[in-house]
This record gives C-alpha cells, structure tokens and sequence, in this order.
C-alpha cells in the first residue's frame, strides 16, 4: 500500500467507448458503480459523487472469442462485479481495508468460473474470455484487481504517470524487466497473446490485486489495449494532464481512433476532487 492516503470527499469520472475502424462489433465493456449499504447503482459516463457514505467502483473489460463471444464475455463480466459487490460491501459495514486482496480475489475467480461453465454449456461460447481491470474507490484508498492487458494508469497530483496494473503477457514481461523499450513492445508480433484472462482455457487465475492511498488531485485511467495500441504513455500523459475533465475519456479515444483504430478502444478517467 501506499503511505499518502488523506481523506477524500468527491470523486468524478468521463468514459468513453468506440468500436474502432475495423472491427464491426464492440467487445469492450465499462461499469462506473455507487455502491452503499443498501445496494448499487450505476452511474453514467459522466459525472462526480460523493465519497464519504459510499464507495464508487469502475471496471474496463476486453472481450475474446468467436462472432459474438467477446462481446457477450466482456458484458458479463462488468455485470457480474453488480451482483457480487453490493453483498461485499454490506457485510463490511462499508469498508474493505482489512480484507480486500480476498475479496477481490473471490469476485475474479467467481466470473473466471461464470465464464468458464458458459464457455462448457454452449458451443458458440466455446473459449471466450475477457481481460479486467477493476479500481474500487474509498475516502482514502483505491483497491485494484486486475487480469489481462488491459491497463490502470495513476497520475499522482504532485507529477509524473505510472502503470500501476502489469500487462500478462510474455511481451509486458520483456518490457518490465527491460529487454525491449515501449516501441519494440508495441510492434512485437507477440503483443496481443495473453498468458492470462478471465474464462478462455485458463483453468486458474491469480489476479494482481494492489492499493493506492488518495490525496486530491489524482488521476486515474483505465483502458483496454486498443487506446494503448496507438498512444505511446507520453502522449497518453500529456492529453491526461491538459485535458478537460469531462473530456478527457473522449479525447483519448479519439486520438487512439487517429493513431491506430485496429481494434476497439475504452477509456474510463477519474478524478480525485477533494
């Protein structure tokens, strides 16, 4: 955990989704979710609330399988975290703190075998999966999950950018332990392959499950891989840091459109206020 957190009272968000230049169907996801003691709401693409009687949660999912599996995996997957959220959240007299890598845990390996038996019970699910990164916000903590390549970038108030969820793959492993730079990492021929994902043929999963402590001004991103495709991170730093609030999702995922647009693009940006 980080050693930063202060107490938080407003949060706000922008998201925004395209299916890209080439693909004719999207199997990007995204989930903004109010969660309180008496159950859950879910919120639009845009907006601000008030953390200090609930937390909010927000998810990006990429979906994969034939004609319609990856869209109908990523979907599930987003509607799973409603269901199984809420219960979580009243049984912790609203807090995680103590022990969230479990329960984040718990809620990844219930949709990992949601989608595997669907994936078992029908042929036209046969193999479908998704990626998913998951950020659950308090008054002074975010908790993350994550599985995928899909990505979760922090933006501290005082400077710089970090990618704060790992890409599972063999290429994000090479670009961690520096092997090869960010260019050679996004034309490898092995990029896309993933060595683990919700559902698929993965039999286990073991998502990285991390914290950070809040202060005002912090900014967070989630994406899938088609935003990241066509944006180097300096770019993605620079339209995140000059960028409108509320317009800061739409702007991503109109550049990442102009600079690439192979594949479907999401991005969900949030906003520490105060």
């Amino acid at each position: 955990m980080s050693a930063r957190p202060t107490s938080i009272q407003r949060l706000a968000w922008s998201a925004h989704t395209d299916c890209g230049k080439i693909r004719k169907n999207n199997e990007d996801s995204f989930l903004g979710l109010l969660v309180d003691a008496q159950g859950a709401q879910l919120l639009g693409k845009i907006g601000d609330a008030d953390i200090t009687k609930s937390d909010c949660l927000f998810a990006v999912s990429d979906g994969m399988g034939g004609a319609m599996a990856g869209e109908f995996a990523s979907r599930i997957a987003v509607e799973k975290i409603t269901k199984l959220l809420p219960p979580i959240f009243a049984q912790g007299a609203m807090g995680i703190s103590s022990g969230f890598r479990d329960l984040l845990q718990e809620v990844f390996v219930e949709i990992h075998r949601a989608l595997l038996y669907l994936g078992s019970c029908y042929e036209e699910c046969s193999g479908m999966g998704a990626t998913l990164s998951l950020c659950w916000f308090t008054p002074s903590w975010m908790y993350f999950a994550h599985v995928g390549d899909s990505r979760i970038y922090f933006l501290p108030a005082a400077g710089g950018m970090k990618q704060i969820s790992e890409d599972d793959t063999y290429v994000g492993w090479l670009f961690r332990n520096g092997q090869i730079n960010e260019r050679e990492a996004k034309n490898h021929p092995q990029r896309n392959v993933l060595q683990k994902a919700l559902g698929a043929t993965h039999q286990f999963i073991d998502p990285q499950v991390g914290a950070v402590g809040l202060e005002p001004g912090d900014r967070f991103l989630l994406c899938t891989d088609g935003v990241t495709d066509g944006l180097y991170d300096d770019r993605l730093e620079e339209i995140l840091r000059n960028g409108v609030r509320e317009e800061a999702a739409p702007a991503l995922v109109r550049e990442a459109l102009q600079a690439s647009g192979r594949d479907n693009s999401t991005a969900l940006v949030v906003d520490i206020i105060q």
